[in-house]
């Protein structure tokens, strides 16, 4: 796998049940996945020597994020390397032009887009889907990062002299959407599918928080949201694991965004599911048959746990357990700072009000949030 962050750590949890070799390129020997994984090979995803000397050891190549060069693994492949999920399908999650307009032939709903360059094509756009617009850098963006809320003219300008030169940049509208779900879709090389229960996400400053799962919604919006991520799956010829984030609305679902790896949205499976989604990344990408996606429970929640300013999370260990015995707590070995994911906390039952309670009094425990 590709990247040491907090995936890779927890998809090695997954290969030592299945007596998988799994190994890891890493940036350094303090990332996430480095500190846990027995071959961690130190390396730069962005220089093709190392990925070249990594790929050397390995059978299959996969990743933990999106930030690989796709000329990179062309080459690779081109070389011999099995690379899953193929460049063709891994640039449609790497580059939002690139997905808006494979998604958008192929008549997946989303939102309303346009390419734009200028403040006069963002007002353009606007013309027909209205202000405020969301401005997206095609490349790069993720929790938020490369995403912003443009009110009107001067403001597009601002926020596009203020980019690196070069950068390409999307204009979509700002949908009124009911909620925001997601869709885990896992795929393996000869067309095995298999689709996980709809999840509800509450994202904060474009952070996810929590996720329940199942979403609490209709069937048939469900359905409708399931049907859309095998569609999507399937047209981009996907490998591995498929998270399809979207948008509820009156008027149905639409697609919002692609990750084409294990997924923060889909933690809630190592403790809520018969197969994780880390599990399942590891049986697709190896062509090994698809394990049930069921829900172990009504419910399962999921909250995640941000830096605060007590570095020393362990201590709040003792309340925590203390205080609820059912809660699972899964931290990163990360070093904590303000805002960035360093944990997540997971409870199954049955009574949604109480599990998000308990929850929420976790994340906030271990943050620093409150104190009792």
């Amino acid at each position: 796998m590709v990247g040491g962050g907090q995936l890779a750590r927890m998809t090695q949890q997954a290969a030592i049940a299945l007596g998988i070799g799994f190994e890891v390129l890493a940036a350094g020997p303090l990332e996430s996945a480095a500190q846990v994984v027995r071959q961690a090979v130190i390396g730069d995803h962005d220089d093709l020597d190392d990925l070249r000397r990594f790929a050397q050891r390995c059978d299959v190549i996969t990743f933990d994020h999106e930030h690989v060069p796709t000329a990179f693994l062309r080459t690779l492949r081109d070389e011999g390397v099995v690379v899953r999920p193929a460049p063709e399908a891994l640039e449609n999650a790497q580059d939002k032009l690139v997905m808006r307009s494979t998604l958008t032939a192929a008549g997946i709903p989303g939102p309303l887009w346009s390419q734009v360059a200028s403040a006069d094509d963002v007002v353009a756009f606007a013309a027909s889907a209205g202000w405020p617009v969301v401005l997206k850098t095609a490349r790069g963006g993720y929790d938020g990062k490369g995403v912003t809320l443009v009110d009107d003219a001067a403001h597009a300008q601002r926020v596009l002299d203020a980019a690196a030169p070069g950068t390409r940049w999307l204009a979509e509208q700002k949908v009124p959407f009911v909620r925001e779900l997601a869709v885990q879709v896992a795929r393996s090389p000869h067309g095995q599918a298999a689709v996980y229960p709809v999840v509800q996400t509450t994202q904060i400053d474009g952070i996810c928080r929590e996720v329940i799962a199942p979403a609490p919604i209709d069937d048939d919006v469900a359905l409708a949201a399931q049907d859309i991520a095998l569609h999507v799956a399937q047209t981009l010829e996907v490998t591995g694991m498929l998270a399809v984030e979207m948008f509820q609305t009156a008027e149905g679902v639409l697609v919002n965004e692609l990750a084409m790896r294990p997924h923060n949205s889909g933690h809630w499976s190592i403790d809520g599911a018969v197969t994780s989604q880390f599990e399942q990344h590891l049986r697709a990408v190896l062509d090994l048959p698809l394990g049930s996606t069921a829900a172990l429970a009504p419910y399962t929640v999921m909250a995640n746990v941000l830096g605060g300013d007590h570095p020393d999370m362990y201590k709040a260990y003792l309340h925590c357990m203390a205080h609820d015995p059912g809660l699972r707590i899964h931290m990163y070995g990360k070093d904590v700072r303000p805002g960035r994911k360093v944990g997540h906390v997971t409870v199954v039952g049955d009574d949604l009000e109480d599990l998000l309670e308990r929850a929420r009094h976790g994340a906030a425990y271990l943050t620093g949030d409150i104190t009792e």
